[in-house]
């Protein structure tokens, strides 16, 4: 679980996240969303320790974060799995290099044991026979799936995952979308989504945080949403009178 208390962000004199609070439960799809230049974008980075806040408090678990020293930090982080917006794939290196980087970085495993777990993660996303490709060679879908094998190869409490599908087509952004739910939920790990696809927050979210203006200005469930009599938000998921048809139907 990680949880976030009165979190303020300012760059250059200007508040970006104004007094942010929310819980991010663990074995669920925790989902971010917003307007571009909402502040979600900043709001993910801070959780995770890009940025260093100003005001507020961050605790993975019971540990408090933004307090904690970069050796600190690091002890953290080796806990955390990150699903970058366009997958951050290494060009030069293969497949299996790719989701082998971080365990050759954070551990002492024997290559036979990194191997091992590599093509684990590899089947766990479906991906076979595809070791020595390169991102090149293998469709931005395969990109996707490659990139949350490596998210996941340490094992992760935590996976914070930003725009996830961004730049593909439907049909794979549903195969994606429901990758990520299924491996959040058969490992009970912390998840945390950056996006603005609404067709990912009404299939997966399972908590939904609308930020607005820097501020929290909804939150709740994805069948919550469509209830919702929020306008920003409304305004935001929804034109006006596809909301007042939709909600007609229920």
């Amino acid at each position: 679980m990680i949880t976030i208390k009165n979190v303020c962000k300012s760059f250059d004199g200007r508040m970006v996240l104004k007094d942010i609070s929310a819980t991010f439960e663990k074995g669920k799809t925790n989902l971010i969303i917003g307007q571009s230049g909402s502040g979600k974008t900043v709001l993910l980075k801070s959780i995770v320790g890009l940025h260093d806040i100003d005001d507020g408090e961050i605790f993975y678990d019971e540990t408090r974060f933004d307090t904690l020293s970069f050796t600190e930090k690091k002890q953290i982080r080796q806990k955390i799995g990150m699903l970058f917006q366009g997958s951050a794939l290494f060009d030069s290196a293969t497949v299996e290099e790719n989701v082998m980087f971080p365990l050759d970085m954070f551990t002492e495993m024997t290559y036979e044991e990194k191997l091992e777990r590599v093509n684990f993660c590899l089947k766990r996303v479906n991906i076979v026979n595809s070791n020595h490709l390169y991102p090149a060679e293998i469709s931005g879908g395969m990109k996707k799936r490659v990139a949350i094998a490596r998210a996941i190869a340490l094992n992760p409490e935590f996976l914070f995952c930003d725009e996830p599908n961004s730049g593909l087509d439907p049909k794979t952004a549903v195969v994606i979308d429901q990758l990520i739910k299924e491996i959040t939920e058969e490992y009970n790990i912390t998840t945390i989504v950056n996006t603005h696809d609404m067709n990912s927050v009404m299939g997966i979210g399972d908590k939904v945080i609308f930020i607005h203006q820097g501020q929290k200005w909804w939150e709740g469930t994805k069948d919550d949403i469509l209830d919702s009599d929020n306008k920003e938000l409304n305004d935001f998921v929804f034109s006006t009178e596809l909301t007042k048809k939709i909600k007609g139907l229920k």
